[in-house]
C-alpha cells in the first residue's frame, strides 16, 4: 500500500485543471440540488403554507426560517467542508506521487467511497431539524394555528429534502468517480476497501424512486386530501407538481444512468478489442460497487490471457506454436505429467566426420537445410513437436499434450515423410556440389515422464524416462541393421492403420534385460 507512486501524467489543460481541482468539484456538487430542494420548499410554502397563517404567524414562520438558516445551515456547510478538506492532504500527496502510510491510505479511500453518505449525514439532520422548530415557533404564537400546517409543512419539508438529497447523492458519487477515484484507487480495486459503504445497485434505484415517483406523488396526494386551496390553485399546482416530476425524474435518470451505464460500455468496449486480439487492453474505470469485482475479476481474466499467450508464444519459439497450444491445454503449468506417447530420434550418419573435412559455412549450411525441411515435416505436417537438436540430428515427441490422438501413426508417417524428403534434399546438394546425406530414424512408443525440467535460470520442456532411452538405442541399431526407420514392437502395436513392416531380429539393447522386437519398413508398401 505504502509503495511509490507514479505522478499522474499532464494531459490537456482542462482534465489538468478539473483533476487538481477535483476536491473541490466534488463539495460543490450537492449545492445544486440544496438549492432545488430549497427552491421547491419556499414555492410549496407560499402556496399552501402562507394562506394558512396569519400576519404575526407568517412573520414569526419567516424570522424564525432566518434565524435556523442563518445558525443551522453554516453549521452543516461547514462539516461538509471539514469532510472535504481531511482528504486535500492524502489527494494531494496522491496527485504527487508521494508515498502513503497504509492506515492513511485507506482511510482516505474509506471517506471517499463514503462521501455519498456523508452528503445524507450532514444535509438530511438540517433539513429535518427545521421541522420542530418552525412548528415550535408558530406553536408558540398567541394566535390559534391551522391544523393543516401540522401535516403540509412537515411533509414540505420531507418531500423537498428528499428531492435535495437524492439528486445530491448522485451528483456527490458521479463527481467522485470521475474526480477522485481516478487519483485514490490507482494500485487498489476500492470494492476491496474495509469499512466503506458504496451505494449498490439497488440503492440507487431507491433513490431513483423517491425521487421521481414517491416526491411527487406524496406531495399531489397531500394537495388532495388536505388542502384547502381553491380549485384553479389546485389544477395549477397539479400540472406544476407534474412538470418537476418529469424533470427530476430526467435528472435522477440521467444521473443513475451515467452510474450504470458507463462502465457496462466500457466492460463491451474492452471486451470487443480484446476479441480482436488486443489483450493488452484494460477496464480503467474505478467502482466500489457491484461493478468493482466484476471490473477487477474481468481485468484478471485478460490479464491470465495475455499472460498465457506471452507464455504461448515464448514457448512455442522452443516447441511449435501448435505443440505449444496442446500442451499448454493439457499442462498449463508445464508442472509437468507422465503420459503415453511415441518418441523419435533421428541422426545423420557419419555427418561428425564429414564436418571435420567440410569448411564451418557448408556445415551450417547444409544443416540449416536439412532441419528446416525435417521441422517442418515433424511438426506442421504431422503435429509433433521437436524436443531438441542433438548437434547433428533431433529428437521429437509425438502426442505430447495429447495423448489420446494417433501418436504412433503420426511419427511412423512422418519418418518415412523425413526419408523421402531428405532423397529430394540429396538430389539438391548433389547439384550444389555436396555430398549426399543419409539418416538413421528410431521409433518408439511408450510412457515417459513430460514436464519443463531444469533449473530456475534455464530449463527445457522435455520427456524422460526409459521411454526416451529405448528410442535413442533404437536410433542407433539402424547403423548395425542397416535400416533406415525402424520401430519397436510397442509402436508397431499403437499403429492404427496397415503398414508394410519387415520384422528383424530381435536386439539386445543396453538397459533391457530382454531382446528387444524391432521392425523395418518395406520399400515397396505393402502391407504385412
Amino acid at each position: 500500500m505504502s509503495s511509490e507512486r507514479e505522478p499522474l501524467s499532464p494531459g490537456a489543460a482542462e482534465w489538468n485543471w478539473t483533476t487538481r481541482n477535483g476536491l473541490l468539484l466534488v463539495g460543490l456538487a450537492p449545492l445544486f440540488a440544496q438549492l432545488i430542494g430549497s427552491a421547491f420548499n419556499i414555492w410549496y410554502n407560499l402556496i399552501h403554507i402562507r394562506p394558512l397563517l396569519t400576519a404575526a404567524q407568517h412573520e414569526r414562520f419567516a424570522t424564525t426560517i432566518l434565524i435556523d438558516n442563518v445558525i443551522v445551515y453554516p453549521i452543516a456547510t461547514a462539516v461538509w467542508v471539514w469532510v472535504i478538506v481531511s482528504l486535500r492532504r492524502p489527494f494531494r500527496q496522491l496527485l504527487a506521487g508521494e508515498t502513503l502510510g497504509s492506515e492513511q491510505l485507506i482511510r482516505a479511500q474509506r471517506r471517499t467511497i463514503n462521501l455519498p453518505w456523508w452528503s445524507i449525514g450532514v444535509a438530511g439532520p438540517a433539513w429535518l431539524l427545521t421541522i420542530p422548530v418552525l412548528l415550535l415557533a408558530l406553536s408558540a404564537s398567541p394566535e390559534r394555528l391551522n391544523p393543516h400546517v401540522y401535516s403540509h409543512f412537515p411533509i414540505s419539508v420531507i418531500v423537498a429534502a428528499l428531492i435535495a438529497l437524492n439528486h445530491g447523492v448522485f451528483a456527490v458519487e458521479l463527481a467522485s468517480l470521475r474526480l477522485l477515484y481516478p487519483v485514490m484507487f490507482r494500485d487498489e480495486n476500492p470494492a476491496d476497501i474495509p469499512g466503506a459503504y458504496p451505494l449498490s445497485l439497488r440503492g440507487r434505484g431507491f433513490f431513483w424512486a423517491i425521487s421521481a415517483v414517491v416526491c411527487p406523488v406524496v406531495s399531489l396526494l397531500l394537495l388532495t386530501v388536505a388542502s384547502p386551496v381553491a380549485e384553479d390553485q389546485k389544477t395549477e399546482f397539479v400540472v406544476s407538481v407534474a412538470v418537476l416530476a418529469i424533470l427530476f425524474g430526467l435528472a435522477s435518470a440521467w444521473m443513475l444512468g451515467r452510474l450504470v451505464v458507463e462502465p457496462i460500455h466500457e466492460l463491451r468496449r474492452v471486451t470487443q478489442e480484446v476479441a480482436s486480439g488486443n489483450l493488452q487492453a484494460q477496464v480503467r474505470t474505478r467502482r466500489a460497487d457491484e461493478f468493482g469485482p466484476l471490473i477487477a475479476n474481468y481485468n484478471q481474466m485478460v490479464a491470465s490471457l495475455r499472460e498465457k499467450q506471452y507464455l504461448q508464444e515464448q514457448f512455442g519459439r522452443h516447441v511449435g506454436h501448435q505443440a505449444a497450444r496442446r500442451i499448454l491445454d493439457h499442462d498449463p503449468d508445464l508442472g509437468g505429467t507422465e503420459q503415453e506417447l511415441t518418441i523419435m530420434f533421428a541422426d545423420l550418419r557419419n555427418f561428425t566426420a564429414r564436418s571435420s573435412l567440410t569448411p564451418p559455412q557448408e556445415v551450417v549450411a547444409v544443416l540449416n537445410l536439412f532441419f528446416t525441411e525435417m521441422v517442418d515435416i515433424v511438426e506442421r505436417r504431422h503435429e509433433g513437436m521437436v524436443d531438441k537438436f542433438l548437434g547433428d540430428g533431433l529428437m521429437a515427441l509425438f502426442g505430447a499434450g495429447d495423448p489420446d490422438c494417433d501418436h504412433a501413426t503420426m511419427a511412423v508417417a512422418a519418418g518415412r515423410q523425413m526419408l523421402d524428403a531428405l532423397e529430394v534434399l540429396n538430389g539438391q546438394l548433389v547439384k550444389e556440389q555436396y555430398d549426399p546425406l543419409t539418416m538413421g530414424i528410431g521409433i518408439h512408443t511408450g510412457t515417459a515422464v513430460v514436464g519443463s525440467i531444469g533449473s530456475d535460470r534455464r530449463c527445457d520442456y522435455t520427456a524422460i524416462g526409459e521411454t526416451v532411452n529405448i528410442a535413442a538405442r533404437v536410433e542407433s541399431l539402424t547403423k548395425t541393421l542397416r535400416k533406415p526407420l525402424l520401430l519397436t514392437a510397442a509402436t508397431r502395436d499403437a499403429l492404427t492403420c496397415g503398414v508394410g513392416l519387415i520384422p528383424l531380429p530381435p536386439q539386445k539393447v543396453k538397459g533391457l534385460s530382454q531382446p528387444l522386437a524391432v521392425f523395418g519398413i518395406r520399400e515397396d508398401g505393402h502391407t504385412d
